[in-house]
C-alpha cells in the first residue's frame, strides 16, 4: 500500500481481499487456532514461523489493523495495545529497565505523567522532564550517561504546545537515543513524526483514529530507522540473545524494521497481556476509513470558534496552534500545514466558578472525561485528568485552573458557536 496516498490507505490499507473474500476484514473473535501437529505450533513459539496461536499475542483482525496504522504512520512495523496507556508503558519498558533514564517533555497528558513519574518511577526508570520549549543547551544539560530514550507529545494535551520535533530529535540521535512522540492529537492525517525523525511514534487509537468514542486502544509504530545495532550494550534486549525465546536475537532475526515490535509483542504482550480485543481493533479500523475525511472537519470547525472565542467579553485567553497570533502558530504552520486538531483550550473570566457555570450552560457539548471523536465534549482538566499534579506540576504541564479543554466535534459549526455563545452569556 506504500505506492498509495494516505487517504487512499485510510481506507484500503492493511488489507486487500482476494477472489471471494469479505470485502471487510472479517472479527476473527477466537482465542486460539488449530493446527494439525505439534512441531507446526512449536516453530510458533520458537518465532521461527509466522501464524496465529493466541490472541494475546497476535491476531488476524489486530494485525490488519495495525498494518493500515503503520502504512498511515510511514512505518515498517506496528502493533496494538488495550489502550494509549498501555502504549506509553510498552514503547518506554521495551527498551528500558531499573536504573535507566528517560527524557519527556513536561507538557504531556496527565494519565502520562502520572505513568511516568509515579508508577514507572517504582519500576526504576528515573525520568527527567523538560520544557519542551527549552534552549538546546538546556535540553542538553538533561542527558544522562543512563538516557535511554526521549518522549514527548506532537500537540501536547491539554496545553496544545505544538513540540519542536526536529530540536528534540537532533538532540536524541546526537546522544544514540531514540526519539518517542505521541501523535494522538495531530494524527498522520495532519503531521507525521517520522518524516520529521522520530523513531517510534504511538497513539491513543481511543481518540481522532476511533473517532466515535467507541473503543478505548493504542498503537506503537516503528519507523524501521533507529540502528540498535550502533549501541548493543545500551540495548541489550534487542541486541543480544532472548534467552526467554531459546536465544533469539531480535535485530538479528528480524532486522531493523521489525526487531522492536517483535521483542514488544514476544515479550511485553507475552508477560502483561495488554492486548485489544478483535472486535476493538475491527470498530477501530471501521473508524480510520474515515479519518482523513474528519480531521479537516474538526481543524476547520476548530479555528471558527477559536475565532469568536478570541473576540468574547468573557473570555481571558485563548489557546488554538491554528490560530493566527498563537505562540505556536508559525512552528504549527511549518509542521502541520493542513492543520492541527479540534482542541481548543481557554479561560473563562471568573477563574474556576466562572469555567464550572460555563460548563453547567452547554446544551450541545457534554461534559466528558473524553476528547477528539465525532461528538463535541469539554472538560476542565485540572479537575479531572491533571487533578494527580499539585499546583507546580501543573504549571509545568500548562494547566492553569481556570483552563477548560473544549474538544470540537463534526457538528454544524454555526451550532457549535450558538452553544458556547449563550453558555458564555449566562456567567
Amino acid at each position: 500500500m506504500s505506492d498509495y496516498k494516505i487517504n487512499t490507505n485510510c481506507v484500503h490499507g492493511g488489507y486487500t481481499a482476494k477472489n471471494g473474500e469479505a470485502r471487510n476484514f472479517p472479527i476473527v473473535q477466537s482465542t486460539t487456532f488449530r493446527y494439525a501437529t505439534s512441531e507446526a505450533m512449536a516453530k510458533l513459539f520458537d518465532l521461527e514461523a509466522s501464524g496465529y496461536f493466541y490472541t494475546r499475542l497476535q491476531n488476524p483482525t489486530n494485525d490488519v489493523t495495525a498494518a493500515k496504522i503503520a502504512a498511515l504512520e510511514g512505518g515498517t512495523a506496528a502493533m496494538l495495545t488495550s489502550s494509549g496507556q498501555a502504549a506509553s508503558l510498552f514503547s518506554i519498558f521495551n527498551i528500558c529497565g531499573a536504573g535507566d533514564h528517560v527524557i519527556s517533555s513536561s507538557t504531556i497528558y496527565g494519565g502520562t505523567y502520572n505513568l511516568f513519574a509515579v508508577t514507572m518511577k517504582r519500576m526504576g526508570i528515573d525520568f527527567t522532564f523538560v520544557d519542551p520549549d527549552c534552549t538546546p543547551e538546556e535540553l542538553e544539560a538533561a542527558f544522562k550517561p543512563n538516557t535511554k530514550a526521549v518522549f514527548g507529545e506532537s500537540i501536547a494535551n491539554p496545553a496544545l504546545v505544538v513540540f519542536d520535533i526536529e530540536k528534540f530529535a537532533k538532540a536524541a540521535h546526537s546522544h544514540g537515543v531514540p526519539l518517542i512522540v505521541d501523535n494522538t492529537f495531530a494524527t498522520p492525517i495532519n503531521f507525521r513524526p517520522i518524516e520529521w525523525g522520530a523513531d517510534i511514534v504511538i497513539h491513543s487509537t481511543t481518540k481522532y483514529m476511533d473517532g466515535h468514542a467507541m473503543t478505548v486502544g493504542g498503537v506503537i509504530v516503528d519507523s524501521g530507522k533507529f540502528d540498535w545495532t550502533k549501541y548493543p550494550d545500551k540495548y541489550p534486549g534487542l541486541t543480544t540473545p532472548d534467552e526467554s525465546y531459546h536465544g533469539i536475537v531480535y535485530t538479528e532475526r528480524f532486522g531493523l524494521e521489525g526487531a522492536y515490535i517483535t521483542k514488544a509483542v514476544a515479550q511485553l504482550m507475552r508477560d502483561l497481556g495488554a492486548q485489544v480485543a478483535p472486535m476493538n481493533a475491527f470498530l477501530l479500523n471501521m473508524g480510520l476509513e474515515t479519518l482523513h475525511l474528519r480531521m479537516p472537519r474538526h481543524c476547520e470547525n476548530a479555528l471558527a470558534l477559536a475565532k469568536f472565542l478570541k473576540g468574547h467579553k468573557n473570555v481571558e485567553w485563548v489557546n488554538y496552534p491554528g490560530l493566527e497570533g498563537d505562540k505556536y502558530y508559525d512552528l504549527a504552520k511549518k509542521l502541520m500545514p493542513n492543520g492541527t486538531c479540534g482542541v481548543i483550550t481557554f479561560g473563562v473570566k471568573g477563574g474556576r466558578k466562572a469555567a464550572e457555570k460555563f460548563m453547567a450552560g452547554l446544551k450541545l457539548a457534554s461534559i466528558a472525561t473524553h476528547v477528539a471523536d465525532a461528538k463535541t465534549c469539554v472538560l476542565h482538566p485540572a479537575s479531572a485528568t491533571h487533578r494527580q499534579m499539585n499546583d507546580e506540576e501543573l504549571a509545568a504541564a500548562g494547566v492553569s485552573p481556570d483552563l477548560i479543554r473544549f474538544s470540537v466535534g463534526i457538528e454544524d459549526k454555526d451550532d457549535i458557536i450558538a452553544d458556547v455563545k449563550q453558555a458564555l452569556e449566562s456567567i
